[in-house]
């Protein structure tokens, strides 16, 4: 007489043990979260390189002041068209001012006046290079977009 309990059993054992759909379970499950990373990872990378490009248009605005001297709109125009970066702008706008250099920075100072150290104001371009990243998906907790600003200043006389 046969034991149905037992062949049951050994029915459950032999299903665990047959292994070959396993791989194809496995690739379903990790393929959305490898996708996932992968797109999260490229939209971060980009983001990265918006951030230096914006960093490097401002560098640009401030070296043309050096050698060029002071002007609103050649500056502006060297700072949106110093990279390739689609929608980057010259805001806020470059200004000059004249300051006294300090240990955290520049203080504001009369042009021509004498500074604490002895030396004469100097005078002064500062130009800022702005732009708006816009994530590739919509990241729970996270605005769906970034505004990345740099200011680089240089003195000009």
């Amino acid at each position: 007489m046969p034991k149905p309990f037992l062949h049951k059993v050994q029915s459950t054992d032999s299903v665990l043990a047959n292994t070959e759909a396993l791989a194809g379970i496995e690739f379903g499950l990790l393929v959305p979260i490898l996708l996932m990373l992968t797109v999260c990872t490229v939209d971060l990378g980009i983001a990265a390189y918006d951030v230096m490009q914006v960093e490097n248009a401002a560098q640009a605005g401030s070296e043309y002041a050096m050698v060029h001297g002071y002007n609103l709109t050649s500056i502006s125009n060297v700072v949106t068209s110093a990279t390739g970066l689609s929608g980057l702008t010259a805001f806020p706008t470059p200004i000059q001012f004249c300051g006294c250099p300090q240990p955290g920075g520049i203080a504001s100072a009369t042009c021509q006046s004498t500074c604490s150290d002895g030396s004469v104001a100097g005078v002064y371009v500062t130009a800022s290079a702005t732009k708006t990243y816009t994530t590739l998906i919509h990241y729970p907790m996270l605005p769906p977009t970034f505004t990345f600003v740099n200011r680089a200043t240089a003195r000009v006389q």
